[in-house]
């Protein structure tokens, strides 16, 4: 007799898991819905909105034909010497304002990170400014500014205008944003202090390491992807800093605190130019992420 071969038993197809998967994958749709929803009406909507009109000739009036006008705006805008101003103050201010800032609140985390007495009140305090809306810490600037009755005057025995004056309006309002941003640049970094394994200053303290190359040699290297992070936050906030500044200035004296969102502000609602503002707010929002890009880039590959 010869022995018959025997055909092997197809494999099982799999068919409860794809199906469990897939109701998985909307059961998730489902939960996340009621969070996409208010994201994509009220931020990805209007944002590609405002780049849809950065190419017409939109205006704010009333019986205004919109027409495509392709790049005719950027062309207009690389071409004027108001748009380059404002450019290089807020340059200034973003860079000067992170800069400051940060090292500001690096000095201010280093001290409440210490062992201190009514360090608990002292970490409460360092937030306040974090709490106070942009228009009430304006307002509050203006009255410390005031020519005459503000007590930064009082106390210098001075009568300067410093928010009207050509030379002081901008390093003026530069100490208000350092002020503003301060606290939540030192609660990061706090927080990053907090991180680091106290073992590592023993050993350098065993080795004779002084304060300063302890600081040096491992509490910077152990922030410093903190700092990254906190860093190119600021930037991006300063950079888009308009009520603070508004509020303070309003761009003035003769522009030399318009910053590059005052400069969109006006050209929309006080000249009504909707277009032309539209392409100014995308080419700032173009150089903020080549910029950031740029600075994540080398400083992700550095601590690779």
């Amino acid at each position: 007799m010869t022995a018959t071969a025997t055909r092997p038993a197809p494999p099982r197809r799999p068919h409860a898991r794809p199906r469990r998967v897939s109701r998985q994958t909307r059961e998730m749709w489902l939960l996340m819905l009621p969070a996409l929803v208010p994201v994509l009406l009220f931020s990805v909507g209007p944002l590609l909105y405002g780049i849809a009109l950065a190419f017409t000739d939109a205006r704010n009036t009333r019986n205004h034909e919109t027409s495509f006008v392709g790049l005719e705006n950027l062309t207009e805008l690389l071409t004027a010497e108001d748009f380059w101003s404002s450019f290089r103050i807020g340059a200034i201010w973003a860079v000067s304002v992170t800069a400051l800032q940060f090292l500001a609140a690096l000095g201010l985390a280093l001290l409440l990170n210490e062992n201190l007495r009514f360090r608990g009140v002292a970490r409460v305090l360092a937030v306040v400014p974090w709490a106070m809306p942009p228009v009430v810490i304006g307002l509050m600037w203006k009255l410390v500014y005031h020519p005459d009755a503000g007590i930064l005057n009082a106390l210098l025995g001075t009568d300067v205008n410093w928010l009207a004056d050509f030379s002081l309006a901008l390093p003026a309002i530069i100490v208000v944003g350092v002020w503003t941003g301060m606290p939540q640049t030192t609660v990061v970094l706090l927080a990053g202090l907090q991180g680091i394994p106290r073992e590592l200053y023993e050993a350098g303290e065993v080795d004779g390491a002084s304060r300063w190359r302890r600081f040096w040699n491992i509490t910077l290297p152990q922030l410093r992807p903190v700092i990254v992070a906190i860093t190119s936050l600021d930037f991006v906030w300063n950079i888009n800093q308009f009520g603070l500044v508004y509020v303070l200035t309003q761009g003035g004296p003769g522009g030399q605190t318009r910053l590059p969102m005052l400069f969109a502000y006006e050209e929309a609602f006080r000249y009504r130019f909707a277009g032309y503002a539209s392409m100014l707010g995308l080419a700032m929002a173009i150089v903020v992420l080549a910029v950031l890009g740029l600075y994540l880039w080398r400083e992700l590959r550095e601590t690779r």
